[in-house]
């Protein structure tokens, strides 16, 4: 694994090297020069994360492996959409960020073994859970690039590149992505109900008030979106402020329990 994860970091680290290195440019990164490496690391990555997580006792489903999974799944995303989507700006920050969360794979290793193939609705709902999470973290950096444009615009900063998507392109599939996310999310939360009998016992309610705070969030904005408008600045404050809250919901626990108090 450690071979894995060393490589996976290396190549993670070349893509943003070609990325920041023109992200500016007026013609922008190489894109493909930049997939080509993050689809190595992805792969690499994607092998580390399968030693780390089966294992014979069962499937290790750690803190620092669930981080790195869901940063797996946004870089593979962001890879994958990179030739069609402008999304360059934020780019450095989720290989930046996939490069730690490989990293914490074999610095922080603990133990959280489950056996997800004698309770396979347990599975789907873990399943749900990562995909939600997932694209709406998506659409928070997406959130954040929005942000950025906005205001470069404002004070009249941008330069007109590829690198740089028109602002109605990002705002659009910035909707998409949290169209997508709240319906997974909404999935998450029926299977949660109907299968863990355990959702508001042993310390783990704080989960479920938090998971259901964040899809009120994402239902109030869709809702306002829909129908009379949500301005920019309000649609970043919604999409932060829910992907925040689930944070929290998926880890502000498992951090206190198995880096702090370990």
């Amino acid at each position: 694994m450690v071979i894995f994860s060393a490589a996976a970091m290396l190549f993670y680290c070349i893509a943003l090297i070609l990325v920041t290195s023109r992200l500016f440019h007026a013609q922008g990164p190489n894109r493909k020069a930049v997939m080509v490496m993050s689809s190595i690391a992805v792969i690499l990555h994607g092998l580390a994360l399968s030693k780390a997580i089966f294992t014979v006792d069962g499937q290790n489903f750690s803190l620092t492996n669930v981080i790195s999974l869901v940063n797996w799944i946004i870089a593979l995303t962001f890879t994958i959409t990179m030739p069609r989507l402008k999304v360059i700006i934020v780019v450095p920050v989720v290989y930046a960020c996939s490069v730690l969360s490989v990293a914490l794979l074999w610095l922080l290793p603990p133990q959280f073994i489950t056996h997800f193939e004698l309770h396979p609705e347990i599975l789907a709902h873990v399943i749900l859970s990562l995909m939600a999470y997932s694209a709406l973290m998506i659409a928070a950096l997406y959130a954040i690039q929005l942000s950025f444009i906005q205001s470069k615009l404002k004070k009249k900063q941008m330069m007109m590149s590829p690198a740089m998507p028109p602002l109605m392109t990002v705002e659009r599939q910035l909707y998409h992505l949290i169209i997508i996310g709240f319906v997974l999310l909404s999935l998450s939360l029926i299977t949660g109900f109907v299968f863990l009998d355990d959702m508001f016992v042993d310390g783990k309610g704080h989960k479920a008030v938090l998971s259901m705070m964040a899809w009120v969030v994402y239902a109030i904005m869709l809702w306002q979106q829909y129908t009379v408008g949500c301005r920019i600045r309000t649609a970043v404050i919604y999409s932060l402020s829910g992907a925040g809250l689930l944070s929290l919901a998926y880890f502000g626990a498992r951090v206190v329990k198995e880096l702090i108090l370990n």
